[in-house]
């Protein structure tokens, strides 16, 4: 037997072992979102810290003003990757939606005959990261030894906002600086074909307000001569699409990139159903840009989006007033080398040049992300690729998704892309009730980090070493 074919052995023999860890950290209720719960999340911390520290790691938990990290470490002898990961969950309400205690998690067996494992951060991301953790200890329980050197950050405020994240990064740089990093925090395509995401969507967002009258006007005294704040925006925000869907604003399309040929082609092979796909939001008509299909829409096109409008009267029953002021949120999906900021410049331009006399507008930014794209070929992700393949019997999807913020962060801070390849399903109602892992994928998940690690540590050795870096 090779090492790898030992290692999946060791899987196969204690995968009930592994739920058993799984359950376990999800019992720990690590809310990061509610200050109640922070003991409870440094509980969570600590937990992985022991598990990692007597699978060989060098373990610790680090703190932070917010939420502590999981920092550990462990030699191999092929590139070394960072593997992120997040240990806290989304809060559980609505309660009463729930079948069961969230956080007493249960295999469940469907009509199907099939499993899941339910309750709060089954799938986002406990049951995630433990596919890579269970991947390691079937490694260092056959072979002594890993095939790549592995550094882990768990991060606690991922359902947050992150605030401690960047700081933590810039502070640990040169800790954490690795060769490329491992993300799995993503999705397959179904429940038989794994996903590689190659790209993320960036973003340029915030809020708009415009200002009228110097107060609410009675529209029976000031309606007609008075200018109405609510009119003004909708007439700007109309005017940002084109009857094909366009975005209108100057340069907005400046370093969009079409599709590569592969990615195409892996995209058309997979008989997506845009009828259906729209049907299952009650929808049936494709409103974005002619001529695009729905799935490149969705992957590899930038939006403009209002996320919400309000101003006036917005109570039960009525009251007839010309608001003074108007306001809406407004966000960008920005895909190839779009720029966020001169994105939002050129929305603010926009608004500003449409304005009536006597109206004036106010913004406040939210901030922005560049788009993330990774070359197909990469030497990591054609291993990763490779090893996927292996393992599901079919070519994993080159798929892209919206914003992940850490992999900007770890671009940025640290120099380094990422993989990003996950395992959880698109019903598997994260930050929802009855939040649901398929036993499938925490089995087969755990099998493919398996042959994924064996990969990479073969990569290096089979091509020169500074291929090592995405």
């Amino acid at each position: 037997m090779t090492d790898s074919a030992t290692a999946l052995a060791y899987v196969e023999a204690h995968l009930d072992d592994s739920l058993d860890r799984l359950f376990a950290l999800m019992r720990v209720p690590s809310i990061s979102t509610d200050p109640a719960y922070a003991e409870q999340c440094r509980a969570a911390a600590q937990v992985l810290a022991d598990e990692l520290t007597a699978l060989g790691f060098t373990a610790r938990v680090a703190p932070t003003p917010g939420h502590p990290m999981v920092v550990a470490h462990h030699d191999g002898d092929g590139p070394h990757v960072l593997f992120y990961g997040h240990y806290d969950v989304q809060p559980v309400d609505p309660l009463e939606l729930w079948k069961r205690d969230p956080f007493d998690p249960v295999l469940e067996t469907r009509g199907d005959g099939s499993k899941a494992i339910v309750g709060r951060g089954a799938s986002d991301d406990k049951g995630q990261l433990r596919t890579f953790i269970e991947a390691c200890r079937a490694w260092k329980e056959t072979a002594g030894k890993l095939p790549v050197r592995v550094t882990i950050l768990f991060e606690g405020e991922e359902e947050s906002g992150s605030e401690s994240l960047e700081p933590f990064l810039h502070e640990h740089a040169g800790e954490l600086r690795a060769d490329f990093a491992l993300i799995c925090d993503t999705s397959m395509w179904d429940t038989a074909t794994p996903g590689l995401t190659i790209g993320l969507r960036g973003m340029a967002g915030g809020q708009v307000t415009v200002c009228g009258p110097a107060r609410d006007l009675h529209s029976g005294l000031y309606g007609g001569p008075a200018r109405n704040p609510i009119q003004v925006l909708t007439n700007i925000l109309a005017d940002l699409k084109d009857a094909e869907g366009r975005v209108t604003l100057p340069g907005f399309y400046d370093g969009v990139r079409p599709l590569s040929a592969e990615v195409q082609a892996s995209w058309d092979a997979l008989g997506f159903d845009s009828t259906q796909f729209l049907g299952e939001v009650g929808l049936s008509v494709p409103a974005g840009e002619s001529g695009v299909g729905v799935l490149e829409q969705s992957w590899a096109r930038p939006t403009a989006e209002i996320n919400g409008i309000w101003g006036g009267y917005t109570g039960e029953g009525f009251k007839t007033v010309i608001p003074a002021e108007a306001h809406a949120k407004i966000s960008f999906r920005l895909v190839g080398d779009q720029d966020p900021d001169q994105v939002w410049a050129a929305f603010e331009d926009h608004v500003r040049s449409h304005l009536p006399a006597d109206c004036t507008a106010e913004f406040k930014v939210r901030g922005g992300s560049r788009a993330i794209s990774l070359a197909a070929d990469s030497p990591p992700l054609a291993a990763t690729r490779a090893a996927l393949d292996a393992e599901w019997g079919k070519s994993a999807l080159l798929a892209s998704g919206g914003s992940i913020p850490v992999v900007n962060s770890i671009r940025s801070i640290l120099g380094m892309d990422s993989v990003m390849v996950g395992f959880a399903l698109n019903d598997d109602n994260i930050h929802s009730p009855n939040e649901k892992y398929d036993l499938n994928s925490f089995h087969k998940g755990i099998r493919s980090w398996v042959r994924i690690l064996d990969r990479l540590g073969t990569m290096v050795q089979a091509e020169a070493p500074e291929t090592a870096t995405a």
